[in-house]
């Protein structure tokens, strides 16, 4: 072993696993360590920590090994001031840019630790020096977004990632991993856990978004989501253009999918009513126009209309239609959903897994997210995302919402 760099681990390492993922990273890299320090808290408020010296055949293995490294939230010991590198046109980053995990991370410029803003995973970092006495900020930016001169952080020099760990005092349903995938039945417990969550969001003036499939329509949920929208407990509605279709049709037609939610039958031309919505909400001119037209006067759009709650429809390329509050263009939806993401404190992940992975995308590990579908294989997926705060309920969105709601209203 030719190279070598001293790294340190503090924190709650041991019980959250991290200090023996980072010793197995070092060995499947084909790198060695060699502990130098090692200091084991004795108490369970007390932390740990670890300095290592990591080594490897060649430089570039070993940066292979301290990005690694970097992600489970090492640091290089005595660490310089991140590297920086213009962005040569717009939309095209350097070549050896740092892509971002969505951990709290902190970006070391002029000597000192700078938080950066807007985490999200699979980003670039880019810096912006203080001017006129200003401190100097560190934000995310897509691939998409960079501007040619952007200055890019680059290599892992100067960079420190926290990912969230599971202190010994850790309680609660969204303690670190914790959650996983409760059984089939929803759990009454479980259940009002996450009201108490959603009671305490809204006491501290804080945001919940609601991510919706339209399952919740075809099971019999949209009644009960309407209701939660109408008392105040979801502040912002991501959705597809689907959902919005489905629920505006049970409006006009009394139907989902062309079947009767109540008897389930199949009424004459039923299965027209979705186009027939879509083309009645575009004569309109949009959903709020409806709504003011007193041509929709139920369910969930129409509370987020009555109620200001901002939604945000996003496009596929199957929709039909589609609505006019659609947003076609996929990057526009994307930062649309980037926007609401970054101002959620919870995340309820209804009965849809593309929309749910598209919001799951955007979110800092620090978010809480509860995830219900009946599809075990969805719910798992979703919590593999990267939140170290999540629930997973395997379960009908029929069932789950309405439990929801009795606990939250009254």
């Amino acid at each position: 072993m030719t190279v070598s760099r001293t790294v340190e681990l503090e924190g709650h390492i041991i019980d959250s696993g991290t200090m023996g993922h980072c010793f197995g990273v070092v060995m499947d890299m084909g790198g060695e360590f060699e502990v130098e320090e090692f200091e084991v808290g004795r108490h369970k408020h007390a932390e740990t920590y670890c300095r290592m010296r990591v080594m490897a055949e060649t430089e570039a293995d070993l940066r292979a090994i301290l990005h690694e490294l970097n992600q489970q939230g090492a640091t290089v010991a005595d660490p310089r001031d991140a590297t920086l590198e213009e962005a040569p046109e717009d939309g095209v980053v350097p070549v050896d840019f740092y892509s971002t995990t969505n951990h709290p991370t902190f970006v070391r410029v002029d000597g000192e630790w700078v938080e950066v803003e807007d985490v999200e995973m699979d980003c670039t970092l880019v810096v912006e020096s203080g001017e006129n006495g200003e401190d100097p900020r560190v934000y995310t930016k897509v691939l998409n977004a960079v501007e040619e001169g952007d200055l890019v952080v680059t290599g892992e020099t100067g960079i420190r990632v926290e990912p969230p760990e599971r202190p010994r005092n850790g309680s609660g349903s969204f303690g670190f991993m914790q959650g996983g995938v409760s059984s089939e039945r929803p759990s009454a417990s479980l259940i009002e856990e996450i009201a108490d969550e959603m009671r305490e969001v809204r006491a501290n003036d804080g945001n919940v978004l609601v991510v919706c499939g339209p399952a919740i329509v075809h099971s019999g949920g949209r009644d009960a989501l309407a209701e939660l929208v109408r008392a105040g407990y979801i502040d912002a509605l991501s959705a597809g253009n689907g959902f919005a279709v489905h629920d505006l049709e049970r409006d006009l037609y009394g139907t989902s999918l062309g079947v009767d939610t109540e008897s389930l039958e199949h009424p004459r031309k039923g299965h027209k009513h979705h186009i027939y919505t879509i083309s009645e909400i575009a004569r309109l001119g949009g959903i709020e126009e409806a709504v003011a037209e007193g041509v929709v006067d139920d369910g969930v759009m129409y509370e987020c209309v009555r109620n200001d709650v901002p939604y945000v429809l996003a496009g596929s390329i199957r929709d039909d239609g589609p609505l006019p509050d659609t947003i076609t263009d996929s990057i526009k939806a994307q930062n649309a959903i980037r926007e609401q993401a970054q101002e959620a404190d919870i995340v309820l992940m209804l009965a849809t897994l593309l929309h749910s992975v598209a919001v799951g995308n955007c979110l800092p590990s620090t978010t809480k997210t509860v995830c219900v579908d009946i599809n075990p294989a969805t719910v798992t997926q979703l919590l593999d995302r990267g939140s170290a705060q999540a629930i997973g309920m395997v379960t009908d969105i029929g069932t789950f919402i309405p439990m929801l709601a009795e606990e939250l209203v009254e």
